[in-house]
């Protein structure tokens, strides 16, 4: 079983591990991760613009550019609003289904690519809008590629990133997801007004177009995806320019199954002298009557052992399991059941009620000011997510998990307290706290999970299980929230989250090993092989 390199001893040193930052891996990374940014982007680029968009009547102050091809706005209800939302998500669940076989069949580079063309079809049909028909069907193409993305990222930078650092860089996903929340709270409070609106939304397409062309220019396939498709040398050599010349990557290289790097070289010098023999032999083979030397036959031979070789390794590595096996596997089951409950316990703990609706829930609150703390606690769930990237390593999953879970459950408490009795500083303080106890653990964590948790064959199904079951969640949050909100009265839904969050935390105690140090999926789960074997 190919082993995940999480390092048994304690995270590097900071000069060591900036040493293992070449800049092509960074590229390469920044490339990907554009993918879960537009993720980010798109969960949040209808909060400030809301009333705007919808014809509320406090909003209908025309702008200075207008064009009378587009309305102003799309009128639109509550339910219907929250229907447009919500099908952003709906595309993100289809995505996040296909997004696995794609992956695994085809590679990380080429899922990428095609994800990158429904992400930037999406936005121009938003952009281009004039009804609310339109307008659903370019969130749910939209939702198709980031979808699609949050499946495919986390799985890449997993194989992509430094033994020992598999954590660190794992939270990029979800600081990438910020930093699309970041970018589109931040334009909202300059163009949520006539129709300047429609930018906000095109500038989602113009994103996704920049990251189609820097991995069709300059990506580059996973060398673990490489590796597991029989392509051994060519994985080597992806992963040598990563991670520098000077480097030692020998275990990884054996971590595939393959043997050392040193083996590889003499596969591969092997089956160049056998086929260079071949040409030689068929090009002066008359002369000796047909009659092959002892030399060419020793040669041939080596060739073609190695060829035997390299394809039973591929023959064995791609034996991947599908949707539903994993589900009929013993060793998998559980697996698939502790990643899915972390995943819906993202969502369903409340943190999309902010970036989605954070403008409209707070505005009779704070007035003028909601908009400006939404991007504040943007700016808030970038800053700890990045500081904490280091502790997932360091402390481990699940006390980062724990921690986060216990801080989003007692801000929802006081949340609630703040809005129902109209305490503005005590409402702004729990919303910038629950939102960092979101990026202290909840936040990055169950990303990488889904590729700790199981073993190599079964990771691009269990990645869609797990983001199948998010995008599920988030729909429910996105479409109902308005809704219960509404019914409830001003923030008492916010109970509900805080006991949510205390389900979320006995589940995760019960359901969750911890994986930090453990080498591969037979080791975390304590079975016998731990290093070696199948699962």
């Amino acid at each position: 079983m190919t082993e995940l390199y999480l390092t048994h001893q304690k995270v590097p040193p900071a000069r060591e591990t900036f040493r293992d930052w070449t800049p092509y891996l960074l590229f390469l990374l920044s490339s990907a991760t554009i993918g879960p940014l537009l993720f980010g982007y798109h969960l949040a680029e209808l909060n400030e613009p809301q009333e705007v968009i919808t014809c509320a009547p406090q909003k209908a102050n025309p702008s200075t550019i207008t064009s009378p091809n587009f309305p102003q706005c799309i009128p639109m209800d509550a339910l219907q609003f929250g229907l447009v939302t919500s099908f952003f998500t709906l595309g993100g669940l289809v995505g996040a289904l296909c997004g696995g076989p794609i992956t695994t069949n085809y590679g990380r580079l080429k899922a990428m690519l095609i994800a990158a063309v429904f992400a930037a079809i999406g936005p121009l049909l938003e952009a281009l809008a004039t009804n609310i028909a339109l307008f659903t069907t370019g969130r749910f193409i939209a939702g198709l590629g980031a979808g699609a993305s949050t499946v495919i990222v986390p799985i890449y930078i997993s194989e992509m990133a430094p033994p020992g650092q598999k954590g660190f860089f794992g939270s990029f996903t979800q600081v990438s997801i910020n930093v699309g929340i970041l970018i589109t709270q931040f334009l909202g409070l300059f163009l949520s007004r006539g129709q300047l609106w429609r930018i906000i939304l095109a500038v989602g397409g113009a994103i996704a177009i920049a990251q189609f062309v820097a991995l069709m220019l300059a990506g580059q396939e996973s060398p673990k995806w490489l590796a597991d498709s029989g392509q051994a040398a060519r994985a080597k050599r992806v992963l040598r320019r990563m991670r520098g010349h000077e480097a030692n990557i020998d275990a990884e290289v054996a971590g595939w199954g393959l043997g050392s790097e040193q083996d590889l070289d003499d596969e591969e010098e092997t089956l160049l002298s056998g086929e260079d023999h071949i040409t030689h032999s068929s090009q002066n083979g008359a002369a000796a009557d047909g009659q092959p030397a002892v030399g060419d036959l020793e040669h041939q031979s080596a060739g073609a052992l190695t060829h035997s070789k390299t394809a039973a390794k591929a023959e064995q590595a791609v034996k991947t399991l599908g949707f539903l096996a994993v589900l009929q596997n013993p060793d998998m089951r559980r697996a698939v059941l502790a990643v899915v409950m972390i995943m819906v316990a993202q969502q369903l703990c409340g943190i999309n009620s902010i970036v989605m609706y954070g403008v409209s829930l707070l505005s009779g609150l704070l007035e003028a000011n909601a908009a400006l703390l939404n991007v504040l606690v943007a700016v808030l769930n970038v800053v700890v997510t990045v500081s904490a990237a280091p502790l997932v390593d360091r402390l481990g999953r699940k006390p980062c998990l724990l921690m986060s879970i216990a801080g989003m459950g007692i801000n929802s408490l006081l949340l609630a307290i703040g809005i129902m009795h109209s305490i503005p500083v005590l409402s702004a303080i729990a919303v910038l706290l629950f939102v960092a106890s979101f990026g202290l653990g909840l936040g990055p964590v169950p990303f990488l999970l889904s590729s700790e948790l199981v073993a190599a064959e079964a990771v691009g199904a269990t990645q869609s299980w797990a983001l199948a079951a998010n995008w599920i969640a988030t729909f429910v949050v996105a479409q109902f929230f308005p809704l219960v909100n509404g019914r409830l009265g001003k923030g008492q839904v916010y109970f509900g989250f805080a006991g949510m969050a205390a389900v979320a935390g006995g589940l995760t105690v019960w359901l969750i090993p911890e994986t930090k140090g453990k080498r591969d999926a037979d080791e975390v789960w304590g079975r016998k092989g731990g290093g070696g074997g199948n699962d």
